[in-house]
Order: structure tokens, then sequence, then C-alpha cells
């Protein structure tokens, strides 16, 4: 290991700011450990700053991009106390410090946290943003104000399930067990899923061995299996990672029911659920109705080579195609 991780690995641990997506564990599992770096900047043996990145080769071409199921990378920038005029002269130079590190890429692209809203200075060295939205839960202690926080449609959804439904949320399977589940999401679209099960295993392996995810799953009396959500969390936000639910079930109420059982548990475990963002129609009006306020971040991203620009291009059309 080089020494900027071995001082990254001793930062992520002691600082609960970093978010779980950002975690040197996390990435060695989602990317390999020898597929990603980082870029410091230091005050006195004190990092102020650090960027992950990930490294990889693909036709020939250095691709940096974010890892299977990671929502975010991106900066991190130790919060400090000071004027604002301040604050914003001390982001512009470290960032600035931050991109003299990064290697030449093809392309680079990453979705940022949405704590992250400085990204003029990588507009200053070429970069492009594009704005995406997640919608983001402040979590009460007290479970009646959330619940008031939903839609009307979306409590009648939870109640039906309870109710006439039947169905019981358990919290005791397997992700082998909710697999089918997610699977199910791509199946009905006839696409395949855009990571390997392989992958979700390791990760799953990784959060379950630090006690960081949970998996709620509806079952009914004749133990069908309707819905589940996967859910993850660091010390500042929980985030549904993953969902999925069986169509011959789909109008059971369940994957409202799954949600909404996450969200109570991470309001006793940490203090945002985050929804980890859908440009989606359909998944955001589904989101949007759990009452969570809808939050801006950044895609960050160059494309240096036209080789890669093009190659790009002809994925667009490939994938416009596609969700026709």
């Amino acid at each position: 290991m080089n020494s900027n991780k071995e001082k990254y690995q001793k930062l992520c641990t002691a600082e609960p700011s970093i978010p779980i997506f950002s975690q040197d564990w996390w990435l060695d599992a989602a990317a390999g450990s020898s597929n990603w770096d980082v870029a410091l900047v230091e005050n006195r043996d004190n990092i102020i700053a650090c960027m992950p990145y990930v490294k990889t080769k693909r036709a020939g071409l250095k691709i940096s991009t974010v890892p299977p199921l990671t929502y975010c990378l991106g900066p991190w920038v130790r919060p400090v106390t000071a004027k604002n005029v301040n604050c914003i002269s001390r982001q512009k130079e470290v960032l600035e410090s931050l991109i003299e590190q990064l290697p030449t890429f093809d392309h680079f692209k990453q979705q940022w946290h949405y704590s992250q809203t400085n990204w003029l200075p990588f507009y200053w060295r070429g970069f492009e943003q594009t704005t995406q939205y997640t919608y983001v839960i402040g979590l009460q202690t007290d479970a009646g104000s959330t619940w008031q926080g939903l839609h009307e449609s979306t409590r009648r959804e939870i109640r039906k399930a309870m109710g006439r439904g039947g169905l019981c949320v358990r919290d005791d399977l397997s992700v082998d067990e909710f697999l089918p589940l997610h699977r199910k999401v791509y199946e009905r679209q006839n696409m395949s899923m855009p990571y390997s099960e392989d992958v979700v295993r390791v990760l799953d392996n990784a959060c379950a061995g630090r006690n960081r995810r949970k998996i709620f799953i509806a079952e009914d009396p004749q133990g069908a299996r309707h819905a589940g959500v996967y859910l993850i969390w660091d010390d500042t936000s929980a985030y549904y990672l993953m969902g999925g639910s069986d169509p011959e079930w789909r109008n059971s109420g369940a994957m409202s029911l799954c949600m909404w059982e996450a969200i109570k548990f991470a309001s006793a475990t940490t203090e945002r659920f985050d929804f980890c963002g859908s440009m989606i129609k359909s998944v955001e009006r589904f989101v949007q109705a759990f009452g969570g306020m809808q939050t801006p971040y950044f895609a960050v991203s160059k494309t240096s080579s036209k080789l890669a620009a093009s190659m790009l291009f002809v994925r667009s059309l490939t994938n416009a195609h596609a969700a026709r």
C-alpha cells in the first residue's frame, strides 16, 4: 500500500463525515484494492482535503469513473469554522491542489456527494458539470412526525400491505435471498444487471462485516416474497442502495412497506435517509412520495480523448435505442 492510501485509511477510521462510498474498505470491495488511489492535501501532517479516484483501462484508454453500486465519490474538505469568504478561499485552494494530483485520464466522471457544492476550480480546469437530484429525509426521533411527512397515497399503500395483504417484513434474510427480487427489476425491462452478482456479494460481505447494512424483505403468510430493500449507512446518513420486487405482486404495497421499515430503522441509527437519486421519472415519483427534500448533486466529468468522446457518443445512442 502506498503512503497516501495508508494515510487515507487512518483518516477514514477517524473522520465520520467521509461518506461510506468514499471509505477505503468500500473502494477495496467495489473497485479492487489495486484499482483506486487518492489525492491528499496536508497541513502539518493533518489531512485537510482528499479525493479518491478509480483507475481503469478500456480499449487502451485511461478511464476514471465510479465503481459499481457507488453512488458518489468526489472531494472531501475538512469542515472548519470561519467566515464564509475565508471558507470559500480555502476550498478553492485545496481543490486546485487536488486537481494537480490527479493523473491524466482520457475520460473522467464522478458523481459527488451533495454536501460538496463548489466545483468552480474544476470548471477552470476544463471539467464539465451536470446537476442531478436525490431526495433526502432529515430523520426524526419521533416516527410519527416522519410518518406524517409521507404522501397520503404512500401511507395508504403501507396500510394495505400490513392489513389485507398480511405482509410482514423480515430483516434476517441473506443477500442471496434478496438478489432474485433485485434481478427482476432488470428482467422486466429485458436488461442485464449492470454489475455482477459476485460484486454485490463482495460488497455485502464488506458491509455486513462492519454492521453497515440491513436487508428488508416483505413476505406474505404463504411465504411468497413480494419486495425487498437493501440499506447501507454511515455515521451521518443511510442510503437506499438497491431494491427489487416481484411483478406478480406489484400492487401489494410491499415496496412501500419495505421502504418505510428501512426509514424507521435508519431513524434510530443515523441522521438522514438518502434515496441515492434517480432521474427516471417513475422512480423519482415513488421516492418523492416519502417526503424527502429534493437535493441537487453534481456529476463532474472531463473527456480529453477524441476516441473516448466518440465511444461515449456511440454508447449514448445505444442506450437511447435500448430505452425505447
